[in-house]
């Protein structure tokens, strides 16, 4: 699903920069009425710029990845994608990855980004595909300093949604303008995302990426995250079964572990 913007840029892959080398879009669809050029689908292309394509060798297989820049923000982004193209000439999976330091990083429980991350990675190993790996997004958008203290709010009662409303901030803070522009810069035209999250969907339809199928990224429940999935699920519309669920297994302790020595 490659465009000719995407093969004609020289990367032996087609997930390449355009040909201005720069991965700034440099077809031309006629100006709008205010002068600024406009995309075939008739959106207003959002700036980026695309670095060169590399190889990743990863944990879940090998990969090629190649940095954007927002022109507009100047926050930089990371497209991770197979070396393989799409099977059965299907839609390459997509998936739009929020950045989230705790989960991603550390492996946090209290949400499901970490294991959604290698889920994804996984799946579009195997299937061919692209992950947009989003920065500037933590916390959907409100910032790690201001997650965490939503996580003090949820500690106290409040639920994911109800904590970002005490803080006075959106519930959800993200755009995918970019994001939209690099898979448009990609040649990525139609895909099937990777998500639970009909939003992502909508979004990215206005900003002219046309999303066939959504392929669901739900992973097991866990004590520590059951009732922040819920939520997504209630208030969110997030398209969650929620029907299965990992129980937390008790950490032994230095005064458990000389016990059974004993």
């Amino acid at each position: 699903m490659t465009s000719s913007t995407a093969r004609d840029s020289g990367s032996p892959n087609g997930h390449g920069t355009s040909r201005n080398g720069h991965g700034a879009s440099t077809a031309s669809h006629g100006p709008s009425a205010n002068g600024q050029e406009r995309s075939g689908s008739g959106v207003a292309p959002h700036p980026v710029s695309g670095g060169p394509v590399v190889q990743l060798p990863t944990a879940f297989g090998d990969f090629v990845a190649q940095a954007w820049t927002d022109l507009v923000t100047g926050v930089e982004h990371l497209a991770v994608s197979s070396p393989n193209p799409p099977k059965d000439g299907k839609a390459p999976l997509v998936r739009l990855h929020s950045e989230c330091l705790t989960g991603d990083i550390f492996g946090s429980y209290r949400c499901d980004c970490g294991e959604q991350l290698a889920f994804a990675l996984e799946m579009i190993q195997q299937n061919g595909g692209t992950l947009l790996y989003l920065r500037g997004q933590e916390g959907r958008g409100i910032g790690l300093a201001n997650k965490i203290k939503a996580y003090a709010l949820q500690e106290a009662g409040f639920d994911t949604v109800e904590a970002n409303e005490q803080l006075g901030l959106p519930v959800d803070a993200r755009s995918y303008n970019a994001a939209a522009q690099v898979l448009a810069e990609m040649g990525l035209h139609e895909v099937r995302l990777l998500s639970n999250n009909p939003d992502k969907q909508n979004r990215l339809a206005r900003a002219g990426v046309k999303v066939v199928e959504m392929v669901p990224t739900e992973v097991p429940s866990r004590d520590e995250n059951i009732r922040y999935l819920r939520t997504k699920k209630d208030r969110m519309e997030h398209r969650l079964l929620l029907d299965t669920h990992v129980v937390a297994v008790p950490v032994t302790t230095p005064e458990t572990f000389e016990h059974e020595q004993d």
